[in-house]
């Protein structure tokens, strides 16, 4: 599973931080350190495909021995990374013909959202 350390702030840093279940510290989880292998095998996988699921996401994780849930958040991740890169090189193509962006990065055609219900805001 995740692994924990131990609790952050019983120290001489302060008082213990209460986690939303109510215990006495809050604990931290280890950030997982991939190895250059699973990393690539990741990347490769990601190359092919960016959402992974059911059997598929299982069976990686097994043959990178990796839980399926790390599986799972370095999708997610690297979707958002790959999001933001995609968003940086459409912001530096129209910059060079002048186009000025609006100030958020979140800024979509307004077009797009009145296509999609989930997105428009009451």
């Amino acid at each position: 599973g995740l692994e924990l350390s131990h609790c952050v702030g019983a120290s001489s840093l302060g008082p213990a931080v209460p986690w939303r279940s109510g215990g006495p510290c809050k604990m931290k989880r280890v950030r997982t350190v991939f190895k250059p292998e699973q990393l690539e095998r990741l990347e490769q996988e990601f190359l092919k495909q960016q959402y992974m699921v059911g059997t598929e996401r299982v069976d990686l994780a097994a043959t990178l021995h990796l839980t399926e849930t790390q599986v799972k958040v370095w999708f997610q991740n690297r979707r958002i990374k790959w999001r933001k890169q995609s968003m940086e090189q459409k912001a530096a193509k129209l910059s060079q013909f002048g186009v000025v962006q609006p100030a958020t990065a979140d800024s979509t055609d307004i077009k797009d959202h009145e296509e999609d219900p989930v997105d428009v805001e009451l």
